[in-house]
């Protein structure tokens, strides 16, 4: 646990040091969960955001995009259930006077008792080898039943006390496992309450005339009243989606781990409209879909699992996370919900208006069931980031901090270094930035010694470095370092941007899926 809270430190850290993230307002003592993306950060967002984009817009003839607006109509998130359904459970520690999700600190417990589990499956994969029978020992071994058998039953009983509203049975549940307050021990809790996670504000020139309004809690209600609207005019036909990444806002009760829970976040959304009874299939397939555009990134297909939920919301009859392994554990990374018609549905009944399709091939009208699936940037932003900083000991003894970072998604995509800063070197190394900035962001560095810049541009995360020398002045080549293996190669100045384009393609990585 120590070592995880140290690489979390760590993360955080760089993420400042390096020109990731900042936190908001710093100069004001920052504002609690509300980061700013600083240069290189936004960079990296935007190429997250674009990779998403690509594969599922226009990658999809039958997917078009939205930008819908953060304010909407009051009655919108009504119809929708989150003016009275959009709460979380928190406790408080009368000892430590801190405040938590209730559901949240089961959930730890329970991911405490399936790590007990997996624990002694890698013992034993450890002691066996290649001839090791997972599947066997799972369903075999009497203390690893044990502990899944017991993770079953936790999850499963929080999940018919959250579903009945049996919150009582909640604290009941914290007070018999003996959860205690994760920072102080103290395990004397009060009553479980329901807190309204939306943001109000208002909309109007004078406070008498003025209109209430919510800071949009999710970007899927614009979706759903735009139904009508993008199916007609880019006359779409059932199943089509429509997708939209943007801004939410959720007054989080308890806003920590960095970035990972943030009171002002992004999401990327997708909503796919299907004939009802057909949502089923639809929903397999999105699972598996999205699963493999997280694979294509090669950040390790060990640090992603499914999680079925225990407790369905209100308008589900199906819904499954993507988890992925953070520095502080598997959390939630991307949710995929059958979300039947209840939505469309909802927005006919509170506006009055028909939202329907009418299907040429059954000659009928009727209201699209939806599967959604939904991706949280900033957690995207986060697995990337968390898993690609590493710390290296070189063959010489000395050690590297190094980000390798997917090379589509880097920031930077090549740093050009003049090996010296006079004898031309650096219009040369001008020259080529002209050349290649038409098609990468690439950066410029001339500052210390080149083996220091190496190091500098291995912490910012960037894929190539082109060192211009004395030799460039007789033949036209360059030296190009590779971020990850630091293999230097010289090749000509005209076959740089073929080279990098090869790594760096979001084509070439998206083949993967």
């Amino acid at each position: 646990m120590a070592k995880q809270e140290d690489l979390f430190k760590n993360v955080v850290s760089h993420a400042k040091e390096y020109g990731f993230i900042f936190p908001s307002s710093e100069v004001y003592d920052g504002l609690s969960a509300v980061y700013d993306y600083a240069q290189n950060g936004v960079e990296l967002k935007k190429n997250i955001r674009e990779y998403w984009w690509k594969s599922m817009v226009q990658m999809n003839e039958n997917i078009v995009g939205l930008d819908a607006a953060i304010l909407m109509h009051p009655t919108t998130w009504k119809a929708s259930g989150h003016v009275d359904a959009f709460n979380d459970p928190l406790i408080d520690n009368k000892d430590s006077k801190k405040r938590y999700r209730a559901d949240v600190l089961v959930e730890d417990h329970a991911e405490k008792i399936h790590q007990k589990a997996q624990k002694e499956i890698d013992k034993a994969k450890a002691r066996f080898g290649d001839a090791f029978n997972e599947q066997e020992f799972v369903t075999t071994n009497a203390r690893v039943i044990e502990y899944l058998a017991k993770e079953k039953e936790i999850r499963e009983r929080l999940g018919r006390s959250l579903g009945n509203g049996d919150l009582a049975d909640v604290k009941a549940l914290i007070e018999e496992l003996e959860i205690a307050d994760p920072e102080t021990g103290s395990k004397n809790w009060t009553e479980v309450k329901q807190f309204n996670l939306m943001f109000g504000t208002k909309l109007g020139a004078s406070a008498e005339n003025a209109m209430d309004l919510y800071l949009r809690p999710e970007t899927a209600q614009g979706i759903f009243v735009n139904f009508l609207n993008v199916q007609k005019s880019g006359r779409m036909k059932v199943p089509f989606g429509i997708a939209q990444t943007g801004k939410a806002f959720r007054n989080e009760i308890v806003a920590r781990q960095f970035i990972f829970r943030m009171r002002e976040f992004e999401q990327m959304e997708m909503q796919f409209f299907v004939r009802p009874g057909e949502e089923m299939k639809s929903y397999e397939y999105w699972k598996e879909t999205r699963l493999k555009w997280h694979l294509s990134l090669g950040l390790g297909k060990e640090n992603y699992r499914f999680h079925d939920h225990e407790k369905l919301a209100h308008y589900a009859n199906a819904a499954a996370d993507i988890e992925f392994n953070f520095p502080f554990g598997f959390k939630e990374l991307e949710g995929i919900h059958s979300r039947t018609d209840f939505d469309l549905k909802a927005h006919e009944e509170y506006s009055g208006r028909k939202l329907q399709y009418f299907d040429p091939e059954l000659n009928e009208n009727y209201v699209p069931y939806v599967v959604e699936t939904s991706v949280g940037l900033d957690r995207m932003f986060l697995a990337v980031f968390a898993t690609s900083l590493k710390e290296e000991t070189l063959e010489d003894g000395s050690t590297r901090t190094v980000l390798k970072l997917p090379a589509v998604l880097a920031p930077t995509k090549a740093a050009v270094l003049p090996l010296v800063k006079k004898d031309g070197l650096p219009e040369v190394s001008r020259k080529i930035i002209e050349d290649l900035k038409w098609d990468f962001n690439v950066a410029y560095d001339e500052k210390d010694a080149v083996g220091r810049r190496y190091r500098r541009q291995d912490a910012l995360g960037t894929p190539f470095c082109i060192t211009v020398d004395h030799q460039t002045l007789e033949d036209e080549t360059v030296t190009i370092r590779h971020r990850d293996t630091m293999k230097q190669d010289r090749v000509k100045i005209t076959e740089l941007k073929g080279i990098i384009e090869n790594e760096v393609s979001m084509k070439n990585w998206l083949m993967k899926m």
